[in-house]
């Protein structure tokens, strides 16, 4: 995967909740990593620059995003039901799967799947430890949520 930038929200000895900076200045949506899976940090000048200049533009790190890190079955229940849609990237980095939870047990989880149409595409399974980082809370994704509902949003009508 390639880096991943932006602010620690909160973390633990298995994972890591970061707000995504995925360009200059801006910030989109939130990552959640399975720490062993980090292979360094790097905070340097460019990094303190740009956390500066968000900090300017009002962002503040609150307890209002809290995701309960304690393991993966309990963040996914989470995003599933605060946030609907979240991606899900394992070892295999050129590819990632958007869905939301359907079922989890102790050796492997399912989700339904949506693609990038916005259509549910069935169902997907993954072993545990499989899952290496989880995205949520993007424009892409919440772009994706908009035509996944049927009746709530039509495309094209955003300026009537």
């Amino acid at each position: 995967m390639n880096p991943i930038n932006g602010i620690v929200l909160d973390f633990n000895k298995d994972w890591i909740l970061i707000k995504s900076n995925p360009v200059d200045y801006i910030i989109d949506g939130y990552f959640i990593i399975k720490n062993k899976n980090i292979i360094g940090v790097e905070r340097g000048e460019s990094e303190k620059w740009k956390d500066k200049i968000i900090k300017l533009k009002g962002f503040k790190a609150t307890n209002k995003m809290r995701i309960p890190l304690d393991n993966l079955e309990k963040i996914l229940k989470v995003l599933t039901n605060k946030f609907e849609i979240f991606t899900l990237y394992t070892k295999d980095d050129s590819i990632c799967w958007l869905g939301r939870l359907k079922t989890i047990n102790e050796k492997k989880l399912i989700i339904d799947d949506l693609n990038t149409k916005g259509q549910w595409n069935g169902q997907i399974d993954f072993k545990l430890n499989e899952i290496r980082v989880i995205e949520f809370d993007t424009d892409y994704i919440n772009s994706l949520k908009l035509v996944s509902k049927k009746g709530r949003a039509k495309v094209g009508s955003r300026y009537h």
